[in-house]
């Protein structure tokens, strides 16, 4: 029998779900059981797609060209998976199928009501992915905070779930907030309770409750907790502040989390082995090196908007004993005072990454190239790849007014423009050149000892490409570009001048993982830990 996992919040959202389910995952894994992950998210749109980073965080592309919730990439990463676009549930996919159905009289003249006709559709989706990933666990995160009206549909459906596949097999974790105030240091686990009780009122009695506090709760907190939450106290954990987030699984294993829960859905498992994850987090936590890297970006108020390159430049790090510090500068800040751009100098690379939209756009530019003159180590990823063009085109190459049509309409060079099969679409949801595609590697070049393969398949998330009619003049200035697409797009450039100076059209940072770094982003880390101590290269 497949054993399924829910994780719910309660209190506030972003309180840390996604770690925990995460982490959950880590835990089972180690003690050698198959396991997949759902995001559940309540919001009314079909994916994240069409999402500002700034509403919800990055757009998470998987391998089949799914924009799906951030929480994906921390799945993958922590479990080192390739999930699916049907991996991420929303509240829009499932009105639209049941919708859908009804317009082909597929329910008999039935009413169509929320239940049963769309927690059925919710829970088909759950055993689907159940059967095709063939797994032992399925963890299913619901996200929100319960208590939200949006969630209630699939709530009751994961209610239903235990009627259905039994107690032995399915199991709750909600994970709730424990505020500390500053008066007092008090915990205070009212709120938690709180959240609890909502949970009942809709028909779930938890298993298992993580508190997630600044530090570990205390016993006096942690009997409140279980007395009002109607649990034994070995059933309650603490997800408390970590130095880094790839400890969460060890902070709960050793309070005796994975144990309990392989106990209470009798799972039968071996001893756990984290011997590859501790070196990891060994790397993370012991570095030699420190190195300072700007992100020069437009969404740089909201960490989440970038946080898969975030996490694919500290794997680089671990890999080289070296811990990423990444400051995030205003890209409008450089256009607003130029004289700020200077300020670049003092750090060890310069990463400019995706975005959308003409603001910020000069600032970025200003940074690539300060740059490239000053042999400053640079990464560009889509955006980044495309103003890489737009600068070497304006300053090298000497066409004035270079820029990208999504900027400038107008432009008398469009060395960027918006990729031919776009130009008819109407619908903006899942229409960009999306997901995972072949790439071909130019032997001899920097890209091809980085990957060390004549072939690569990486994700995608585009609309505009590099202009084709000006390429040839590009590569007489002294562009390389080092890999192609099957279909002959561009997709990395590099400057063999330049200490390192190298843009990809797609997103390596989406599959970057923990002992298993994006090669570009190991590279870029790479060359600035060798600029900072001032070697040609750097071992690892």
């Amino acid at each position: 029998m497949i054993k399924f996992i829910f994780v719910t919040g309660g209190v506030l959202s972003s309180v840390g779900k996604g770690v925990v389910t995460s982490s959950i995952g880590k835990m089972l894994q180690a003690r050698g059981l198959k396991v997949t992950a759902i995001k559940i998210d309540p919001y009314v749109n079909v994916d994240a797609g069409t999402m500002n980073p700034y509403v919800h965080g990055e757009v998470y592309v998987t391998d089949d060209g799914g924009e799906t919730d951030l929480d994906l990439g921390w799945y993958e990463r922590f479990l080192d998976l390739n999930l699916t676009k049907e991996n991420n549930i929303t509240t829009g996919q499932v009105y639209q199928s049941v919708i859908e159905r009804e317009r082909r009289g597929g329910f008999l003249g039935k009413c169509v009501q929320i239940v049963p006709h769309v927690t059925e559709e919710i829970k088909n989706r759950i055993r689907s992915i159940a059967k095709r990933a063939n797994v032992d666990v399925v963890l299913t995160e619901c996200g929100g905070t319960v208590g939200d009206i949006e969630g209630l549909p699939f709530l009751e459906a994961i209610r239903q779930m235990r009627l259905e596949e039994g107690v032995e097999n399915t199991l709750y974790v909600h994970v709730a907030l424990v505020p500390i105030l500053d008066a007092t240091g008090e915990m205070k686990t009212k709120p938690l309770q709180h959240s609890v009780n909502e949970l009942r009122r809709i028909g779930i009695q938890p298993d298992i409750i993580v508190a997630r506090c600044r530090k570990m709760i205390d016993m006096d907190a942690l009997r409140k907790i279980a007395l009002f939450g109607t649990i034994p106290e070995k059933a309650v954990f603490c997800s408390y502040d970590v130095s880094t987030i790839y400890q969460v699984p060890f902070i709960l294993d050793e309070q005796g989390m994975g144990d309990f829960i392989c106990n209470r859905i009798k799972l039968q498992h071996r001893e756990p082995d984290y011997k590859k994850w501790k070196e990891f987090i060994n790397a993370i936590l012991n570095p030699e090196y420190e190195v300072n890297i700007a992100l020069v970006g437009k969404y740089t108020k909201l960490a989440d908007s970038y946080v898969s390159m975030r996490e694919a430049l500290l794997h680089g790090g671990a890999m080289l004993q070296a811990k990423v510090l990444i400051s995030h500068i205003d890209a409008e800040s450089l256009e607003e005072d130029p004289s700020n751009v200077d300020k670049l100098q003092s750090f060890d690379g310069i990463f400019v990454p995706y975005g959308f939209g003409s603001r910020g756009v000069e600032g970025k530019i200003a940074a690539i190239k300060f740059a490239r003159e000053n042999d400053i180590p640079f990464l560009g990823v889509c955006l980044g790849f495309q103003l890489a063009v737009v600068e070497f085109a304006r300053n090298v190459c000497g066409l004035r007014g270079a820029n990208s049509t999504e900027v400038d309409p107008n432009t008398p060079h469009p060395v960027v423009d918006l990729m031919p099969e776009q130009r008819a679409l109407e619908q903006k949801g899942a229409t960009m050149r999306l997901g995972a595609r072949k790439i071909l590697v130019r032997p001899g070049t920097l890209a091809h000892e980085l990957y060390k393969a004549d072939e690569i398949y990486e994700r995608h998330r585009h609309r505009f490409e590099v202009n084709p009619r000006y390429v040839e003049e590009l590569k007489r200035g002294g562009l390389v570009f080092s890999a192609v697409g099957e279909d002959g797009r561009l997709e990395i450039l590099e400057l063999p001048s330049h200490r390192f100076f190298m843009a990809s059209q797609f997103h390596g940072e989406f599959k970057s993982r923990p002992m298993r770094p994006s090669p570009l982003y190991y590279g870029f880390v790479r060359a600035a830990l060798s600029r900072k101590l001032g070697t040609v290269a750097v071992a690892g």
